[in-house]
């Protein structure tokens, strides 16, 4: 009886006409929103105070290699790689396949070509006579400038790097000296790059009774760079430049004018130059060509000077060579040859630090026993504090050490160096004229010009 009352009741809800109305209606839907919670994970770390460590006491630490040690490993790793970096460059221009039925002149245009270069090497009968100047001959001085080079190119290159000019430029000292930094012309022109006294002091050279920079080859290259650069600014062309270096700007304007305005290159004014002159830069392209390619002509370099690698200390007070020589336990000669700028193996830093090249495996050693170095000014300037002293020293001139070779006797030598026999004994102590290979000959007098 329940269930069909409620079976009514149920009925009569869905007929009534509110629920069909309800129906009819649209229903909005309703929007909920449900709170979402999300868990944050909280790591909690605590904070450690780290009190910086000491630093070791210098008595404590432990030093692999001695100064000493480790100026000769500097050294041994430079000249290493200066070996390397020859290598690479003689081996990209030497490595060419057989020119053995080439004709010479078509082999020397093409080998200059190959020399890419800022700087115009041309090719002509003139650059090819050169050429086999400084290839022929047993004592070509091709041999000792290959030599020399191991030594004075890289200082050289240094500075033609720092002042942004065409390395190839390192080629004129040879024309000029051929790599001798006591070198002396008639005129009175000295060292690698030939300044003459008033041009040397013009280019900020020192130049007096105790000190020529035209001798030290760091000083006169710089000036050298200072003074291509300005002659290339002036003239616009290498060729040019490199032409008025050698007869001044004033026999380069003349020619100028002599051959016409429109003439812009050396070649161009060849006819009208000093005869001297008209000769340079051929050479200078012989020499560039002859330096390249000796290996291919089989020519191979003379003996490599005892120090190619070398490092400059500053000096502060008057000092003479022989302090350093005994002290370090180096040959003064080793000095002298390192320092041809001091002519009477004085150091005259009264009023201001002069440079002292060394052997780089001595540097350290010089700044530590500095102390003692000048401590013994007194035995070795006494006999230059007497003014009767100096002037004995400034007749003998510039003194330099020659090497015997192979095959030389006193009277050759002493042709070549313009001197006699009997100096040359009276100046090396001999009591006969029995010489060996490789003896080392003081010659006391400035070095001709070769």
């Amino acid at each position: 009886m329940l269930k069909r009352t409620i079976l009514l009741l149920v009925l009569a809800a869905l007929c009534s006409p509110v629920t069909f109305a309800a129906k009819r209606k649209k229903v909005e839907p309703q929007i909920i929103t449900i709170p979402v919670y999300d868990t944050i994970r909280v790591v909690v770390t605590d904070t450690i105070k780290v009190e910086p460590k000491p630093a070791p006491r210098i008595d404590t630490l432990t030093i692999a290699h001695s100064p000493a040690e480790i100026d000769s490993l500097v050294e041994a790793w430079s000249l290493l790689h200066q070996a390397q970096g020859e290598k690479q460059f003689f081996d990209l221009f030497n490595a060419e396949d057989s020119v053995a039925v080439m004709p010479i002149d078509t082999l020397y245009k093409r080998r200059l070509a190959d020399m890419v270069s800022p700087m115009h090497l041309p090719y002509n009968y003139i650059v090819r006579n050169f050429i086999n100047q400084y290839l022929s001959g047993r004592w070509s001085p091709l041999r000792n400038v290959l030599a020399l080079s191991k030594y004075y190119f890289p200082i050289i290159e240094e500075e033609l790097h720092a002042a942004g000019l065409p390395l190839e430029l390192r080629y004129l000292p040879i024309i000029e000296s051929n790599l001798s930094i006591r070198a002396t012309s008639r005129m009175g022109a000295v060292g690698l790059w030939q300044f003459m006294p008033a041009t040397g002091k013009n280019l900020g050279l020192e130049i007096n009774s105790l000190v020529d920079e035209r001798c030290d080859v760091l000083k006169s290259t710089r000036a050298a760079c200072k003074f291509l650069a300005y002659l290339y600014k002036v003239y616009g062309d290498w060729t040019l430049a490199i032409a008025a270096y050698n007869c001044g700007p004033g026999n380069v304007n003349r020619a100028i004018a002599r051959a016409g305005a429109n003439c812009k290159t050396y070649w161009d004014i060849y006819d009208f130059l000093p005869r001297e002159t008209r000769g340079y830069v051929p050479k200078f392209i012989a020499a560039a060509y002859a330096y390249t390619y000796h290996e291919a002509h089989n020519i191979t370099a003379a003996a490599t000077p005892d120090c190619i690698n070398t490092d400059t200390v500053m000096v502060h007070r008057v000092i003479h060579l022989g302090q350093v020589a005994s002290t370090l336990n180096i040959p003064i000669e080793t000095l002298r040859d390192l320092n041809p700028q001091y002519k009477l193996d004085i150091i005259p830093a009264t009023k201001k630090s002069y440079s002292l090249r060394l052997p780089t495996r001595y540097t350290s050693e010089f700044v530590q026993n500095e102390k003692e170095i000048y401590s013994k000014d007194s035995l070795y300037l006494k006999e230059y504090i007497n003014p009767a002293n100096l002037e004995k020293k400034r007749a003998e001139g510039v003194g330099y050490i020659y090497t015997v070779r192979s095959g030389d006797n006193l009277g050759l030598i002493a042709k070549r160096n313009r001197c006699t026999v009997k100096e040359l004994m009276k100046w090396n102590k001999l009591n006969s004229t029995v010489i060996r290979p490789g003896q080392k000959l003081r010659i006391e007098k400035p070095k001709p010009r070769a």
